[in-house]
């Protein structure tokens, strides 16, 4: 059993748990000099020190769990997923991948939120004060006579862990004005044999005080360079992963898309085969006008289905696959525009000359997909009178693709979760959930990004970025 209970480091639980064991340690170390050995010590002050110690690590700890508190329902739903009954029937394989994917989801949130500003404020007041209270505590048993003064480079190693690098160099200017002070100022303990200067500082106390902040400098400098170089290799770790995942989760669908086009294509091919007959045998017959309405509806549904079937393969990510053409930002909106359902309530805001004209290097009819795909969400969230705004705009790197809708917006709950695959806001039998995640994923599989602007009752914008620079591996 560990004597530091377990958590990243660097963590916040990480620094958590490391002051609860200083505060054990300092506890057992005073007890033992004055009961065990019989050192004549100021218990009063040193015990008050400590205590401070304890108090500030239990609203450290409290105030963690509050400001985890959203993450934390958001893991425990992950994990209500993971151990759903319903998906008991999962192989031990997919199962292991799951947690896999969890965890390095829950992985990668907890290296954000140990880097975000708030955080790292917190954790370096905390080392401050530690510094504060190592110093009064040197003060009242030696000064720098002293052996646990030594703890001074402990301090500097954890916060070159746990603090930014500029940040944690206040640490090194804090630790050897304290280390100056207690060199000059203490209360002395004779079983230490060694008095505190008085008067100046003489070449023994210079040699001290350089050779500290000699050593202060380089194991801050050292430890913050490797410990940035660490975080940034996890980081890279676990969106590879995440990556990883991702893949094989864009795999499966690609599967299942494939063999539901190779499935549907039978009983279509059967009912264009009927229609057909059905309409060469009415011919010359009289009927209804109504029925020849009908029957050109049928053909047209079809057509409607080969349309969507052909392209369930490239929708659904494998967009890398397809062909790369050299086009403009106009003709990829009239090759968008061209499947679009209800294209009447479509406003497409024509940019300059400069922007229709900006030659664009992708799978054209991946990308027309994947923006059809949100201007028909945009559609279904407006309603029958609804419209839907497209524009388009450069930069000197990407091409941005805007898709405005005239729907009553969504919560900040539901934005977090818009692109997770099988979620859908939609009513029954609109949807399953999959559009914006395969949009999402072969955007992000051509360098670019989705992103979406949102507020309860003003709408949506969704934002399409997309790269504009020709690739390498592109003739």
């Amino acid at each position: 059993m560990p004597l530091i209970p377990a958590a990243r480091l660097g963590s916040s639980a990480w620094l958590l748990h490391l002051r609860s064991f200083a505060v054990a340690g300092q506890l057992v170390t005073i007890l033992f000099a004055g009961w065990g050995i019989g050192v004549q010590l100021p218990y009063v002050p040193l015990l008050a020190l400590v205590g401070l110690t304890a108090v500030t690590n239990v609203i450290y700890g409290i105030w963690l769990r509050r400001y985890d508190g959203p993450q934390n329902h958001a893991r425990g739903l992950a994990n209500q997923d993971v151990a759903d009954p319903r998906r008991r029937d999962e192989s031990p394989a997919a199962a292991s991948r799951s947690a896999t994917r969890w965890g390095s989801d829950h992985e990668l949130a907890a290296l954000e939120q140990d880097g975000s500003p708030r955080v790292q404020k917190v954790a370096l007041g905390l080392m401050l004060l530690d510094l504060a209270t190592l110093t009064a505590m040197l003060y009242f048993s030696g000064g720098a006579a002293n052996p646990f003064s030594f703890f001074y480079f402990v301090n500097l190693a954890v916060g070159g862990v746990m603090i930014w690098p500029k940040a944690a160099w206040s640490l090194t200017v804090v630790a050897t004005i304290g280390y100056a002070l207690i060199l000059r100022y203490s209360i002395p303990v004779k079983e230490l044999g060694m008095e505190t200067v008085s008067d100046g500082f003489d070449l023994r106390t210079l040699g001290l005080m350089l050779a500290f902040t000699t050593c202060a400098s380089v194991v801050t400098y050292f430890v913050t360079r490797t410990s940035g170089l660490l975080r940034a290799r996890e980081k890279q770790l676990r969106e590879n992963q995440l990556a990883q995942a991702a893949d094989r989760k864009l795999e499966s669908l690609t599967t299942l898309a494939a063999g539901a086009a190779h499935e549907l294509a039978t009983p279509l091919s059967t009912i264009d085969v009927v229609a057909r007959e059905l309409t060469r045998h009415l011919e010359g017959v009289e009927k209804p006008a109504t029925v020849d309405e009908d029957l050109k509806l049928i053909d047209h549904q079809l057509d409607l289905c080969r349309h969507i079937l052909q392209r369930m393969r490239g929708a659904a990510g494998d967009s890398m696959a397809q062909e790369w053409f050299r086009t403009t930002v106009g003709e990829l909106i009239d090759a968008t525009l061209e499947g679009v359902r209800d294209p009447h309530r479509v406003d497409v805001v024509d940019g300059t000359e400069d922007v229709e004209n900006k030659t664009l290097w992708m799978p054209e009819e991946a990308v027309a997909q994947a923006i059809r795909n949100l201007i028909h969400n945009g559609l279904d969230a407006s309603g029958v009178d609804g419209r839907v705004r497209v524009e388009s705009r450069l930069d000197q790197r990407n091409v941005e693709f805007i898709v405005t809708d005239q729907g009553q917006g969504m919560s900040d709950e539901i934005l977090g979760r818009v692109g997770d695959p099988f979620f859908t806001t939609k009513e029954p039998g609109r949807g399953i959930g999959l559009g914006l995640y395969l949009t999402r994923n072969v955007v992000s599989q051509l360098g670019g990004s989705l992103n979406f602007r949102s507020a309860p009752g003003q709408g949506t914008s969704a934002v399409v970025t997309l790269p504009i620079a020709k690739p390498e591996n592109v003739p």
